[in-house]
């Protein structure tokens, strides 16, 4: 009988001991999901930010290919134009002695 009293006595304390680990358990559960949302919310910005600057850096790149092949037209086009324009032209279809020519080329010796 003795033993039970003092089963008795000893079980509110446990009790409150449980409920002390159980409370303090849940609320660091509580604060590791506040931590989480924190963190969930501040990558998912910068996720939004480098998604943006990936947006804007293909529009760049598409922007410099175009630019790049309607160069790539212009340069075409004059080259024909030089060709057209040397076609008829008695200088540039004559030979030049090879002196002359190293002469232009690297300037006055």
């Amino acid at each position: 009988m003795e033993k039970l009293k003092q089963i008795y006595r000893l079980s509110p304390i446990v009790l409150l001991v449980i409920t002390v680990f159980a409370s303090y358990f849940a609320y660091q559960c509580f604060q590791d999901e506040q931590t989480a949302k924190k963190q969930l919310t501040e990558l998912t910005s910068r996720l939004e930010k480098l998604q943006q600057v990936i947006e804007k850096n293909n529009q760049i790149i598409a922007q410099r290919e175009q630019e790049k092949a309607r160069d790539a037209i212009s340069i075409k086009q004059l080259h024909e134009q030089m060709k057209d324009a040397l076609k008829n032209n008695q200088c540039a279809n004559e030979i030049m002695p090879s002196n002359i020519s190293d002469w232009m080329r690297n300037g006055k010796n």
